[in-house]
C-alpha cells in the first residue's frame, strides 16, 4: 500500500527534476492516449504554478541535493550547515526589506496622487456667481 500511495510522489519528483519539457511534455501524451489525463495534468501545473513558474521546485532540489549531502568531515559539514542557515535568514531579510522598499514606493506614489488630485478638484469645480 505504501508503494502505491507513493507513486504520484514519485512521478511528481521525476517530472521536476527533468523540468518543464517533461510536464508538458506528460501533459501532451495525457492528451493523445486519454484526454482527461492531460486535461488533468493541465490543471495541476497550473494549479501548482509549474506552467509559469518554470519548476523553481526541480531547481531548490537539485541544490538542496549537493547543498545537503554530507562529505564526511563532520567538522565542514557543520560549518556548510551555518553557513546556509545564514544565507536563507540574510535572503529572508532582503525579501522583507524588498517588500518594505515596495511598500514605501507604493504609498509614496498614492499620497503624490492624492495630492495632485486635491490640488485639481478646486480648480475643476465650477465657482459659484
Amino acid at each position: 500500500m505504501n508503494a502505491v500511495a507513493s507513486w504520484p510522489g514519485q512521478a511528481e519528483q521525476w517530472l521536476d527534476q527533468r523540468g518543464k519539457g517533461a510536464w508538458i511534455a506528460a501533459m501532451v501524451l495525457g492528451f493523445i492516449f486519454f484526454w482527461p489525463v492531460g486535461l488533468a495534468l493541465l490543471a495541476y501545473m497550473i494549479w501548482s504554478k509549474r506552467m509559469f513558474s518554470g519548476c523553481k521546485n526541480a531547481r531548490k532540489m537539485k541544490t538542496a541535493k549537493y547543498a545537503f549531502h554530507s562529505s564526511g568531515n563532520s567538522a565542514f559539514d557543520a560549518y556548510k550547515a551555518e553557513t546556509l542557515r545564514r544565507l536563507e535568514e540574510e535572503q529572508d531579510a532582503f525579501q522583507e526589506f524588498l517588500k518594505r522598499l515596495r511598500e514605501a514606493k507604493d504609498k509614496t506614489e498614492f499620497d503624490q496622487f492624492m495630492e495632485d488630485r486635491a490640488r485639481r478638484a478646486p480648480a475643476s469645480e465650477p465657482a459659484d456667481a
